[in-house]
C-alpha cells in the first residue's frame, strides 16, 4: 500500500509544484507529473539528511517533497529551456 501512497502523494506534490511555477518547458502528463513529485521527495529527503534536518530513517513529508519538485521542476526547465531556444 505504501507504493500507491507514495504514487498519489507524488502526483498531488508535482500538480503543485507545476502549480506553482507554471512554464512552457515543463513536463506534462500523469505519469510525468507523478514522477516529478516522487524525484522531488527523494531530492528533499536528499537535501534534508544532507541539512541534518531529517534522521537516517527519516523521510521528507508533503511540503518537502513539494518544495523538492518545485527545485526538480526549475532544474528542468534550465536544461529544456537551453535546448529548445537554437535560432536558424
Amino acid at each position: 500500500m505504501s507504493i500507491i501512497w507514495t504514487i498519489i502523494i507524488g502526483f498531488v506534490a508535482g500538480l503543485i509544484a507545476k502549480w506553482i511555477m507554471p512554464g512552457r518547458n515543463e513536463p506534462s502528463g500523469f505519469i510525468m507529473t507523478t514522477i516529478l513529485g516522487i524525484v522531488g521527495a527523494v531530492v528533499a529527503t536528499y537535501l534534508g539528511r544532507a541539512i541534518g534536518w531529517y534522521g537516517p530513517d527519516d523521510g521528507a513529508n508533503f511540503i518537502g517533497a513539494i518544495v523538492g519538485a518545485i527545485i526538480v521542476l526549475f532544474i528542468y526547465g534550465l536544461i529544456a529551456g537551453r535546448r529548445s531556444t537554437t535560432t536558424y
